[in-house]
């Protein structure tokens, strides 16, 4: 008979053949990560597999639910292109209603809202979307947004451009936005929130604050765009180079909001946003400002509700069309989506879907997604939205209904539109600063990212909620993964950030793309 030991090692050797002994090298290496003292508390939910075969490399808890954050948007993203397609463009038409007697409009114009949630603001020279790796959407509380190099009234331009070359100088009658297309809502996640059909600017001003010269004079705070309709009240101090940056946005009244704080001599610009509470009259106000800055002569205020009701929508098809706005295609919304992980588009997909398939409220939206991941072959019983952005207090997942999800979607056409959004490793996005500049990991992994947090008011410090990567890797071994890696529950010593997590990602990424047979 055997001696006890040799026996285990017997039955360990049948149990688990060379290959399998290799993977455990791997399983090795996460857990070395995965048991730190760091998450004694937490818990964790892996999935590893190989993307052709379907072989699974590893696993942890991968049918446990975690919270997503916003690597709800895969599952958002993806149901919006079935719906509406990655070619599909929105187009944003303008009708007048009255007569045009020697160009004087006796009537109304009439901006008929279409869900375009960039609306031109983010078009680059070349057509194409453009994004910050640090969005300005998040700028409170950070000092890395950035804004993009592009005009956010560029669709009102051409529309207002459109309606003075049309031979409209005068509106004498009012301006109104049909806002109708869907119900309005609330999104989730952080971020402007209020989801209509019509968005400019990302329903946000955006506040640049600029040191002065020197110490001791006050620092320069500008808006974008600008607009009277929103009022700002700003008193910020340059101070010395060596002293904190401060700067909070505070609202102000119904359209106003008063900036306050102090910014180091010779710190680089900052941004800051105030959310408008209602895009329909912040983009009515702006679109009036932008006619008469054409040369159309407007009789309607911008800073009062309109005075006039909307038509029947039926009757649009007996008034004639002034001016049509065309967006780049819906893939380059999905990009935006994804690499910056937006909370207000990513929201608003679910009621796109729901007007897509002539309805109006974010449960018909979310009750089509369902259809579409059950049709997919995603468990739609193992996982739970509330919303398309994560955030929602009922959104919940498991890791292998996410891999699941990736891996039916990498057999479909409009797959490309969604990988292509995806944040790469180390290279932009959300994914951009995560490891070394030097890891071998570096643009080897496609992934949405997401992270949920909440102030733990009682001990002074962040309970962050989930941390979270989904997505595509090529290994060194050159073989195609798919995985997904959650973690719940980590509370975060003061000072301490989600970066900390995010890096830890990376880093468990790294562990894959070496280790994977």
């Amino acid at each position: 008979m055997l001696p006890v030991r040799c026996a285990l090692v017997l039955c360990v050797s049948l149990l688990f053949p060379m290959s399998a002994r290799a993977d455990n090298e791997l399983a090795v290496q996460i857990e070395a990560v995965t048991n730190g003292t760091n998450y004694r508390h937490a818990h964790w939910g892996i999935l590893v597999i190989d993307a052709e075969s379907g072989e699974t490399l590893y696993a942890q808890n991968p049918d446990h639910l975690f919270l997503p954050a916003s690597t709800t948007k895969l599952y958002s993203c993806s149901a919006a292109l079935a719906a509406l397609g990655a070619d599909h463009p929105f187009e944003t038409p303008v009708y007048s209603r009255g007569t045009v007697t020697e160009g004087r409009l006796s009537g109304d114009l009439i901006l008929v809202a279409q869900g375009d949630v960039t609306l031109g603001g983010r078009t680059d020279a070349g057509g194409r979307m453009a994004f910050t790796d640090y969005d300005h959407t998040y700028a409170n509380g950070n000092t890395k947004a950035e804004l993009t190099a592009t005009d956010p009234l560029a669709g009102l331009k051409s529309l207002a451009r459109q309606i003075a070359a049309d031979g409209i100088h005068h509106i004498q009658g009012d301006v109104l936005i049909d806002d109708r297309l869907f119900a309005r809502s609330r999104g989730s996640g952080s971020g402007p929130s209020v989801l209509t059909p019509i968005v400019v600017n990302d329903n946000v001003v955006d506040i640049v604050v600029t040191p002065a010269d020197e110490a001791g004079k006050p620092a320069g705070v500008r808006m974008r765009p600008e607009t009277a309709f929103v009022q700002m009240d700003a008193q910020v101090d340059t101070v010395e180079e060596a002293k904190p940056l401060r700067v909070d946005v505070r609202p102000a009244g119904p359209h106003g909001f008063a900036v306050r704080g102090q910014i180091p001599a010779k710190a680089k610009p900052i941004v800051r946003i105030y959310a408008l509470n209602d895009p329909t009259l912040f983009a009515r106000a702006l679109f009036i400002e932008t006619l008469r800055h054409e040369g159309v002569n407007v009789a309607a205020s911008p800073l009062q509700p309109p005075g006039v009701e909307l038509p029947d929508k039926g009757r649009y098809t007996k008034m004639t069309r002034v001016a049509l706005f065309t967006s780049p295609p819906f893939s380059e919304v999905i990009k935006v989506t994804l690499k910056v992980s937006h909370n207000l588009y990513a929201s608003t997909l679910p009621l796109l879907i729901a007007a897509k398939n002539g309805q109006r409220r974010l449960a018909d939206g979310l009750h089509w997604q369902r259809t579409f991941l059950k049709d997919l072959g995603v468990d739609v019983e193992s996982i739970s939205f509330a919303g398309g952005a994560g955030g929602a207090n009922a959104d919940a997942v498991t890791p292998r209904a996410t891999v699941q999800l990736l891996r039916a979607l990498s057999k479909r056409s409009d797959y490309k539109a969604l990988h292509d959004g995806l944040p790469i490793l180390g290279v932009d996005g959300t994914l951009a600063d995560i490891i070394a500049a030097d890891s071998p990991a570096r643009g080897k992994v496609y992934a949405k990212t997401g992270t949920l947090s909440w102030d733990d008011v009682m001990n002074g410090r962040t309970l962050l909620t989930s941390k979270a990567l989904a997505g595509t890797m090529t290994a060194a071994s050159g073989r195609s993964l798919i995985l997904a890696l959650y973690v719940n529950g980590v509370p975060l010593p003061k000072g301490v950030t989600s970066l900390r997590e995010a890096k830890v990602l990376g880093r468990l990424c790294e562990i894959i793309y070496q280790h994977a047979p």
